[in-house]
């Protein structure tokens, strides 16, 4: 995709709340683990989403990308510190593009600004979580360079 075809990658303001709320069900659209329910996951990415976008704290940062004058997509990035090291990494919280923009190079670009963003925070490592069964999520953050670094588990009770 050429720079061109994107129109803005710009900070996310309140008036973006609703379109960010909007892909909640995105977040589960794959297979989930054994325990985890549709409805259990979405009502917890809901409670995030809906917390981060109305206190917009100072460590959380909503970008969308617009293409053709129209939202496209999001990405929200969030600062913290590295557990094991104490250096500062930056954490790609959410990631989405919307069904009609999909396959056009807009994740990857918005991942090509979340290493930007980081480097020019001093960031020493760029973080994200996702579900093993997302495999289209993986295939993107792998071409796009990030390898397993911890893996969490779970066991139903």
């Amino acid at each position: 995709m050429a720079d061109t075809d994107v129109t803005a990658l710009r900070v996310a303001g309140p008036e973006d709340d609703a379109f960010i709320l909007g892909f909640v069900e995105r977040f589960s659209d794959f297979p989930l683990p054994a325990g985890r329910t549709r409805d259990t996951v979405n009502a917890g990415v809901r409670a995030d989403l809906e917390a981060q976008v109305r206190g917009r704290p100072a460590a959380s940062h909503f970008f969308i990308v617009e293409r053709a004058g129209e939202r496209a997509g999001f990405i929200h990035l969030v600062m913290a510190t590295d557990f094991f090291g104490g250096a500062p990494t930056c954490h790609v919280s959410d990631l989405a593009v919307s069904p009609g923009h999909e396959g056009q190079g807009l994740a990857t670009r918005m991942l090509a600004h979340a290493e930007a963003f980081a480097r020019e925070r001093g960031c020493a490592r760029l973080t994200l979580s996702v579900f093993p069964g997302n495999e289209r999520a993986l295939r993107l953050y792998r071409a796009n360079g990030f390898v397993d670094d911890l893996v969490k588990m779970g066991k139903p009770l």
